[in-house]
């Protein structure tokens, strides 16, 4: 119980630090190349806090559980916009500017339903792998088109451009900052679930409340440390930049590693709900302003429909 208790006092300390470097790294990395803090959110942090539940999806599906693939692409998705995205509004209300969702958000809610139709037949198959990885490199290439425009940005703790010497320093703090920041979030999920096992809590509790915590931290201290530092479109960035990653990355690889069926319960349940909180997404950002904010109340209102969502898994 000691170990398992350092192991998750240990793994917030190493969380706070490691969510702090990261986002200062990639807003100087942001800086360096005139790059869009929009595009970052995208890719580094959104790929970046995606990467546990890639490496989970392509270990469950060679091991021979596929079906453990698509519960981790579906529930990080439902947990990153009811809780990370929840719980970082409560504590300090978003800005959203309207253009940020002219495309990337109709990018995440195209692919959320077309991979929706290609699991209405009941099986992930090879060609579903393929076209869901077909999407992934053709919103890879559009970030990378994106990224080339000329940007102006500011942020508010760097005052000074960095010199070309520091690229390569900044570029090797923000992958060990990522690496601790994966690092901590799999010592809290160890430590909780030996903790939950010692006072014999069962599987499934430990699974929808330890596990599914642990695999959404990174993108809770990322996003919450973004609006800290007024990076908001990096919390936008990286919520949507996961999301993405999950559903059409995390997804097309049990499709592609191990054609398999899917359990009833995923099309009348958990699609369903990962559908509605992408639309809640769009609803609360969007209001039909210039610049809007997503406030404290529908941070609340995220965080009541994960727990409608764990009282349906629970009892239904």
């Amino acid at each position: 119980m000691l170990m398992s208790i350092i192991s998750l006092v240990s793994g917030f300390l190493l969380l706070i630090w490691s969510a702090d470097a990261f986002t200062n790294n990639g807003a100087k990395i942001a800086k360096i190349f005139n790059i869009s803090p929009l595009i970052i959110g995208l890719l580094i942090f959104g790929f970046g806090t995606s990467a546990p539940e890639m490496l989970v999806s392509g270990l469950a599906a060679y091991k021979g559980h596929p079906e453990m693939s698509i519960g981790n692409a579906f529930g990080s998705n439902i947990f990153n916009i009811a809780l990370v995205l929840g719980i970082t509004a409560i504590i300090l209300p978003i800005k959203v500017k309207q253009d940020i969702l002219k495309k990337e958000w109709v990018y995440l809610m195209i692919s959320t339903l077309i991979a929706g139709w290609l699991l209405l037949d009941g099986y992930l198959s090879f060609i579903d792998g393929l076209t869901l990885l077909c999407l992934l490199i053709l919103f890879l290439s559009y970030v990378f088109r994106e990224s080339k425009k000329d940007y102006h940005h500011e942020f508010e703790e760097i005052q000074s451009k960095p010199s070309k010497q520091e690229k390569g320093k900044t570029w090797f703090l923000l992958f060990i900052s990522l690496v601790v920041l994966l690092t901590s979030a799999r010592l809290i999920v160890w430590g909780g679930t030996t903790l939950a096992i010692e006072f014999g809590v069962t599987d499934l509790l430990i699974g929808l409340t330890v596990v599914a915590l642990g695999t959404s931290l990174p993108e809770l201290a990322v996003s919450i440390s973004s609006a800290f530092k007024k990076q908001h479109e990096m919390v936008v960035g990286n919520i949507i930049g996961s999301n993405l990653f999950n559903t059409v990355g995390v997804l097309a690889i049990p499709g592609i590693i191990m054609p398999f069926e899917i359990p009833n319960e995923v099309m009348s349940r958990d699609y369903p709900f990962m559908l509605l909180l992408t639309v809640l997404l769009f609803i609360t950002s969007y209001k039909f302003k210039k610049e809007s904010t997503i406030n404290r109340f529908e941070g609340v209102i995220m965080i009541a429909a994960l727990c409608v969502y764990l009282y349906l898994l629970f009892w239904n």
